[in-house]
Order: C-alpha cells, then sequence, then structure tokens
C-alpha cells in the first residue's frame, strides 16, 4: 500500500518526539502536520483534515484521552494510533475503547511504527471509498473510445489533461459520455487508486448541493445532529467531478470561485478554512460562453474551470462508433441479465447506424438494454429494436419529437409489445411490466391504445 501524499497529524508535547516522527513519516512520503497540545490538535484536524492522527495520550492540559473523546462526541471518525510509554499498555487499551485504532510505545520501533501506520491509511482510504461509494464493480464505467477521428482527438486531449493536476472542462451535449470520460482522466491520472466523486450540481437544491459539497458542522441547521464531510474532503487526494456545472447558483459559483483558487472551504456552519487536494474535472452540456454573456455565470470561475476544454461530439456526428458501442453494451447487458445475445443481425446494425441518436450514447445503451431483455435471442433482430429506431409505425419518427412526446412515444410501444405478448390479456401484461393493472388501464387510455 503506497503512502505517498497522505496527509498525517502528530501530536505531542515533547518537540524533540514530533521532529523525529516526522523524519519517519517522511521515509513513508507522508506530509506531516503539527501539535503541541489537545486544544491545537482538534484546531489542526478541522482545518487540516489529516488521513491519520498520531496522538500523545501524556499532555498538560487538555490530554490525548479527552481528543480522543472529542473526536467520537462530534462525530469526526477519522483512524488515530495513540502514543504512550512502556509502563501505560493500560492507558493505550482504554483508549482503543475510545476509539483508537492502534498504539504503539516509546521509544518507537520504526519497522512497527511503518506496519501500524500503512495498514491504519489502508483503512482510512477503504472506509473513504465506502462511504461515497465509489466501489462500483463490473464493466458500468469501462471507457469505450470507438473509432471515429473527432472522439481520437477528444480522447488525445484528456489523456494529456490527466498527466497535469490542471482543472478539466468536459463539453457536449446530454449523453455523450462525460462522467465515463472524467473517469478515464481520474484512472490515467497519478491519483488511481484514491477516490473519485462524482456530483450531480442539477438534481440537488442550493442548501444541499453546498451541504454535498463541503459538508457541514454539527448543529449548522435544523436536522445537522453531527458532523459531515463534504465530498470534496472525502475526495482529498482523487478527483472530483462536477457533473452540469453550469447549473449552479450565483452564491456557489462564488464558492466554488474561490475553492479553485485557495484549494479551501470552510463547512457550512463553521468559520475555519479547510485545505484539501483534490483534482476538479467539470462538464456542461450548456453554452457557457453565452451564459458569462447573458450575466449568469461568473467569468473569472468560467476561465478558472476552462483551463483545459474537450469537446465530445454528438453520436450522430461519429457513426463509425455506433456498432463498437452497441457490440459493447451487447455484451455488458448479455451478462447483467444471464442471457446469450452474441451478435447483431445486419439489418438491425443498419437501422442503428442510421438512426440520429438525440440522447447519443446514453440512448444508445437504453436501446441496447431493452433489446437484450424484452429479445430471445442469440441474436438482437430488427423486430427488438423500438420502432423510433427500426423506423416503422408512428413511433418511427420520435427523433424529431420533443423529449415529452419521444417519451410518450415510448411508452406505447412497451405497452403495445406487453399486449402482444400476453395475448391481450391486460393481467398478465401489467404483471409483466411490474404495475397495477388499474394503473396499466388508465396507461392505455391517456396512450390512446386501442
Amino acid at each position: 500500500m503506497e503512502a505517498i501524499g497522505a496527509r498525517v497529524l502528530i501530536v505531542d508535547d515533547d518537540a524533540a518526539s514530533r521532529e523525529l516522527l516526522e523524519v519517519r513519516l517522511g521515509a513513508l512520503k507522508c506530509e506531516a502536520v503539527m501539535a503541541a497540545d489537545g486544544r491545537e490538535a482538534l484546531s489542526a484536524i478541522r482545518r487540516e483534515t489529516p488521513a491519520l492522527v498520531l496522538l500523545d495520550l501524556q499532555m498538560p492540559g487538555m490530554d490525548g484521552m479527552e481528543v480522543l473523546r472529542t473526536l467520537r462526541r462530534d462525530g469526526m471518525d477519522l483512524p488515530v494510533i495513540v502514543i504512550t510509554a512502556h509502563g501505560s499498555i493500560q492507558s493505550a487499551v482504554e483508549a482503543m475503547k475510545e476509539g483508537a485504532y492502534d498504539f504503539i510505545l516509546k521509544p518507537f520501533d520504526p519497522k512497527h511504527l511503518e506496519i501500524v501506520v500503512r495498514k491504519a491509511l489502508e483503512r482510512e482510504r477503504l472506509t473513504r471509498e465506502v462511504k461515497i461509494l465509489i466501489e462500483e464493480v463490473g464493466e458500468r464505467h469501462h471507457f469505450v473510445m470507438g473509432e471515429s477521428a473527432k472522439m481520437n482527438e477528444a480522447v488525445e486531449t484528456a489523456k494529456k489533461a490527466a498527466a497535469s493536476k490542471s482543472t478539466v472542462l468536459l463539453l457536449g451535449e446530454s449523453g455523450t459520455g462525460k462522467e465515463i470520460v472524467a473517469r478515464a482522466i481520474h484512472n490515467w491520472s497519478e491519483r488511481e487508486g484514491n477516490p473519485f466523486v462524482a456530483i450531480n450540481c442539477v438534481g440537488l437544491s442550493k442548501e444541499l448541493l453546498e451541504s454535498e459539497l463541503f459538508g457541514h458542522e454539527k448543529g449548522a441547521f435544523t436536522g445537522a445532529h453531527e458532523l459531515k464531510k463534504g465530498k470534496m474532503e472525502l475526495a482529498h487526494g482523487g478527483t472530483v467531478f462536477l457533473d452540469e456545472v453550469g447549473d449552479i447558483s450565483s452564491e456557489l459559483q462564488t464558492k466554488l470561485l474561490r475553492f479553485l483558487q485557495e484549494r479551501e472551504f470552510e463547512r457550512v456552519g463553521g468559520a475555519k478554512p479547510i485545505s484539501v487536494d483534490v483534482r476538479i474535472v467539470a462538464a456542461t452540456n450548456r453554452d457557457l460562453e453565452r451564459a458569462v454573456s447573458e450575466g449568469r455565470f461568473r467569468l473569472d470561475l468560467y476561465h478558472r474551470l476552462n483551463v483545459i476544454p474537450v469537446a465530445l461530439p454528438p453520436l450522430k456526428e461519429r457513426k463509425e462508433d455506433i456498432s463498437p458501442l452497441a457490440h459493447y453494451f451487447l455484451r455488458r447487458f448479455s451478462q447483467e441479465a444471464k442471457k446469450t445475445f452474441n451478435e447483431i443481425s445486419q439489418e438491425a446494425l443498419e437501422k442503428l447506424v442510421a438512426y440520429e441518436w438525440p440522447g447519443n450514447v446514453r440512448e444508445l445503451a437504453n436501446v441496447i438494454e431493452r433489446a437484450v431483455v424484452l429479445g430471445q435471442g442469440p441474436r438482437i433482430e430488427l423486430r427488438d429494436l423500438p420502432s423510433r429506431v427500426a423506423g416503422t409505425g408512428p413511433a418511427g419518427h420520435t427523433a424529431n419529437l420533443s423529449y415529452r412526446g419521444a417519451l410518450k412515444a415510448c411508452r406505447r410501444e412497451v405497452i403495445l409489445r406487453a399486449l402482444s405478448q400476453s395475448g391481450g390479456n391486460r393481467a398478465t401484461a401489467a404483471r409483466s411490466l411490474g404495475l397495477h393493472e388499474k394503473y396499466l388501464g388508465t396507461l392505455i387510455k391517456n396512450l390512446g391504445i386501442e
């Protein structure tokens, strides 16, 4: 386990002990932060957000045991290794009961210190990953580049950006795979192995988004019963992906600008600055230059985000990528559905390539998933494609409809297929769709199905 870049707080009233520990941590490529007493330690924890604390138990004023109790009372869950003298094993045991991860004895053995520190940092890293749900197993975020020149150009720019620490702005229509590219940038960078955190800036209110980004202190507002670390804090050492950044409020634009400038922030309800090391990748399907000219987006924030722009082309401009993408989704969804699909008929593939894909790669993935779930296999046939893609029936023109119109056409088609497969039996069709029969009857009436 690599300890590179981990920030460790050393709390000891003895200057010589602090210096010795700093040297040992330096050999592990850790960044050491110092505190000479308990109160200074609590302040440093809130300010520096260390990954680990080395805490001396015997200190004047606020001792190590009181620091531990304060951390647990305030909901600050981070690994603490206590330091104690040979004659104070009982104190170390009490500290473990108060939530300490482990203990080391003075004078400490360098090899033992290294083992304990590495294990504690590994535990802390795994805990952060669980908290932010970044362990998404399988191939759901596998990056499929395609064969088009436009996509290859975007990928080459993204790879060059990954080798730097610069902020990246991904531009493109909804569904073009901006989050997939953001994850690829993270995986190509030296931050691979540290957290990747994605935040949808348009799916939350201003207050909730601020708390998600920066966290809040205990008692900051009604319902804030404990301290909560924000995604920026949890992603320390990794990458934060801000999706639909063009939709954030003017107040949050100001806070985000300050963070990009200073790499520090305050939690909601907090007054002390917290500094973190994260790489920002932002994305938007909006015209930010126009938003700036209309006064809806800060010019200085735009320049901070637009350091390395990467434009992702819509799927209709990269027709040669449709076949490899469709076959990738076929393999993925066949495995997930435990079905034996292994190819796409030439007739179906021609229709896939001819379609305009207003929903881009996301829509293609949905179409293939639908074909796998509803089809018989082992090959996707034309009949397995929705009518808007296959070009059959009145729904074949949904590419020119509004979002609501296209959604209505898709609903109509799914219900018609279920009714056809059930021989017109509404109860059977409702069960296959996972709907209540009465609700299915309402949909049939509203969608004009005879």
